[in-house]
């Protein structure tokens, strides 16, 4: 049984925790000309938005409310009413996403409230789409903040179908969790594809920040699933939700369409892989195409070659809970043992997580722990890198932020290329530091010609 605790520590040090608000707007920037808008203080805003910038190394639309003391006091509403104004005017978007902050959220707007004056008072937007969330940042984290406003653009913008038996059977709803990047869309939708299924992500960053240049510029977010896109989702065949966070937005559509949907906790590793492409062929009613049966011996056999250099490996790990499990169990079927894992808020998840225990806290536990356990590899964020270098121990980067390399939106970990790659890049990691530092390599690289057997013709073995 996985004990599963907090820290008590009177502050955070070195936090790996980033809060719902930033979340739930990396969550509306998966939305064709979307513009994210955060209810709250200018620096909210700001800390959001360069995290955003170091990560992706895109432009990021984001905006604020810019509430000031004497506003936060008295209450927000012309503040909202000016910004959801400004907005429409100036930048001519499709839909803007509100998320609450601590500031507003202890005052207590009442933020659904505004809109509806706000509508009232402006009949051109009597229709507009604006989806607000509930996002305070003094609770829960970003994965929260993600999930809630996921199932909160389905209770607004997804339409209820007149007939439930028009639904298409080949389309098919795809919600990725927030630990999924660009890249890992762009191959889970080539995989769907393949079985001749069409997908509907929500949300699309694969199609908003994956790095490519628009032809011409737009305030407003680039690419992603449209609006009306959205409102369609209730005439597919099946959802497939991809990560323990999106289980609440699965739901919600359940409920709202009838739609059924399939909960897939992990998409990294031999057996996760396995169970998805079977329930593609199922509901696809195809066969497994031939690629993926090759895709799938290039994996084993990857997993035969890494294993000489992950098994016995002592990780430590840091990241959101359906990441962390992710990673975790896919390294720890390769042979890793899991000896420190630190997560930002609970999760159900985090039960199936093999350790002995997992702790919700900061990037100091995690080094600390990591010290006195004797982590030999460390895996998490960008600002993980101090604790590694003091540790002097190899150190993977995953997650959100990632500022000190290039191509962080383009990483993939999901299907049988992406966990194929992800146990090379780590490989190689710990192959690379064992040169480096002169550490004793595996048994099998010092196997010297002596002791293999002659195997010319004629000639037997000693």
């Amino acid at each position: 049984m996985v004990a599963i605790t907090t820290s008590k520590k009177a502050c955070a040090v070195n936090p790996l925790k980033m809060s719902q608000p930033i979340g739930g707007a990396l969550a509306f920037m998966g939305l064709r000309g979307a513009m994210p808008l955060l209810h709250g203080s200018q620096g909210c805003t700001s800390f959001g938005l360069v995290l955003f910038v170091r990560h992706f190394k895109e432009a990021i639309p984001l905006q604020t409310t810019a509430m000031s003391e004497v506003a936060t006091v008295l209450g927000g509403f012309e503040n909202v009413e000016q910004a959801i104004l400004n907005i429409h005017k100036r930048t001519k978007p499709e839909i803007i996403g509100i998320c609450s902050t601590g500031v507003t959220e202890t005052k207590g707007d009442d933020v659904e409230g505004y809109i509806k004056l706000v509508r009232q008072k402006h009949p051109e937007l009597e229709n507009f789409p604006i989806v607000y969330v509930s996002t305070p940042d003094f609770k829960d984290a970003f994965q929260d903040g993600w999930g809630k406003t996921v199932a909160r653009m389905i209770e607004v913008l997804v339409e209820v179908p007149a007939h439930l038996a028009r639904r298409d059977p080949q389309r098919v709803n795809v919600l990725p969790g927030c630990h999924m990047t660009p890249g890992d869309l762009d191959e889970l939708r080539t995989m769907i594809e393949d079985f001749g299924l069409k997908p509907s992500f929500l949300p699309d960053l694969a199609g908003s920040l994956d790095g490519h240049i628009p032809d011409e510029f737009t305030p407003t977010t680039i690419g992603g699933i449209g609006v009306e896109e959205v409102a369609s989702m209730g005439q597919a065949g099946w959802t497939i939700a991809i990560g323990e966070q999106m289980r609440r937005a699965a739901e919600a559509l359940q409920a709202k369409t009838s739609v059924p949907y399939r909960l897939f906790n992990r998409l990294c590793g031999l057996g996760p892989n396995d169970a998805f492409i079977m329930f593609l062929a199922e509901i696809s009613g195809r066969p497994v195409p031939v690629k993926y049966r090759r895709q799938r011996g290039q994996l084993v056999d990857a997993m035969l070659d890494g294993h000489f250099h992950i098994g016995g490996r002592k990780l430590a790990i840091g990241a959101e809970p359906d990441l962390l499990f992710d990673v975790s169990s896919m390294l720890q079927e390769m042979g890793a043992q899991i000896v420190v894992a630190i997560t930002t808020t609970q999760s159900p998840v985090l039960g199936l997580v093999v350790t002995d225990d997992v702790l919700i806290g900061d990037l100091e536990d995690l080094e600390m722990l990591a010290k006195e356990r004797g982590g030999d590899l460390l895996i998490t964020h960008s600002h993980g890198r101090q604790a590694a270098e003091r540790l002097q121990i190899p150190f993977f980067r995953m997650g959100l932020p990632m500022f000190d390399r290039l191509g962080a939106g383009h990483l993939v970990s999901v299907g049988y290329r992406g966990t194929r790659d992800l146990i090379f890049s780590i490989s190689n990691l710990l192959i690379a530091d064992a040169e480096e530092h002169h550490k004793p390599t595996p048994d099998t690289w010092r196997i010297t010609n002596a002791e293999l057997p002659d195997t010319r013709i004629g000639v037997e073995a000693a």
